[in-house]
């Protein structure tokens, strides 16, 4: 492909957006295939690693998925011993999930796994840059969530420490946050 050929699109930031994610879901992919992992099987145990024991519902929320694509992962997660489903006492219409032993400590490699992608994806960048990447793709996402009728939380402006170590012009984007 000749060099001096450049997409339409590069100067967009949608574009470029869509290249890092793809690139950065790629990476993730490839490391937790060593896991043998699939990509999104991870949200679903982090998810339960950080909240611990939820409904399906509750997943499915988190996750910003349906509840059946929650519950195809959560099958495929339970035959590889990681997770557990359990009817509620009284009501076995509603199903909790929980890590497994082993589930726990796959969480704990995925988390590894999950910094050490994002020190690669953020090589070079000062704290102050990646909070105000963080920042700024928080704000976007949220400007979509809102047009697409999607679930607005997640997206908010962060701990007021984190607001109070930034510039001006951070500061006045954490206000319109």
């Amino acid at each position: 492909m000749d060099s001096d050929i450049k997409h339409p699109g590069i100067k967009s930031v949608g574009w470029a957006l869509v290249q890092a994610s793809r690139l950065h879901r790629s990476r993730t992919g490839d490391k937790l295939s060593q896991l043998g992992l699939f990509a999104g099987q991870e949200q679903v145990l982090q998810a339960l690693a950080d909240a611990g024991p939820m409904t399906m519902g509750d997943l499915a929320s988190i996750l910003r998925v349906r509840p059946p694509t929650a519950s195809k992962t959560v099958s495929r997660l339970s035959a590889l011993k990681l997770v557990e489903r359990h009817t509620e006492p009284g009501d076995a219409r509603v199903v909790r999930v929980k890590l497994t032993k082993e589930g726990k400590r796959k969480a704990a490699a995925i988390d590894a796994l999950w910094n050490e992608v994002e020190s690669e994806l953020l090589a070079g960048f000062d704290n102050k840059d990646r909070k105000r990447l963080r920042k700024l793709l928080r704000k976007a996402a949220k400007n979509l969530a809102g047009l697409t009728g999607a679930d607005q939380t997640g997206f908010e402006v962060e701990a007021e420490d984190d607001v109070d170590e930034l510039g001006t012009e951070e500061q006045e984007l954490a206000a319109t946050a």
